[in-house]
């Protein structure tokens, strides 16, 4: 699904997560969801009458690799909450900003949030992730 609409897309720069400010915008962005786009989430979830295919989008990841990129993270919590449904051939607007920071048991995280909104105004759904950014402690427990 290619949901990057803009014109021009800013250089990335890499994360510097102690200068990284809570409440820091993330690049909004458009895209026109269409009919297929459904389909294919519907047949991907294997549920005819899924009705979200935004969850899809990773609406909050995909603003945060508009502007940062980094060694990569794991996802440690999402959270969904949906409105109302989608509905094809409307254009959807992301808006994203990081919600918040914090290290815990000495590893940093970052939560950011996302909210997806249609042409006509309705709020779609919104979104909120929190993520390890030192992947590599992921694979420790493996390692002898």
């Amino acid at each position: 699904m290619d949901r990057n609409t803009e014109s021009h897309v800013p250089e990335r720069k890499t994360l510097d997560y102690e200068r990284l400010e809570i409440g820091e915008p993330l690049p909004s962005y458009e895209y026109l969801l269409t009919q297929e786009m459904l389909e294919q989430y519907r047949q991907g979830v294997q549920d005819p009458d899924a009705r979200f295919p935004t969850i899809a989008a990773k609406a909050d990841i995909g603003a945060y690799h508009r502007k940062y990129e980094d060694v990569g993270s794991v996802n440690a919590r999402c959270a969904y909450y949906c409105y109302n449904p989608p509905v094809a051939g409307k254009k959807i607007r992301v808006t994203a900003w990081i919600a918040d920071k914090y290290v815990r048991r000495e590893k940093p995280y970052i939560v950011t949030e996302a909210v997806s909104v249609d042409e006509d105004g309705r709020l779609i759904d919104r979104v909120i992730t929190h993520e390890l950014k030192r992947p590599r402690e992921v694979g420790k427990k493996w390692e002898r």
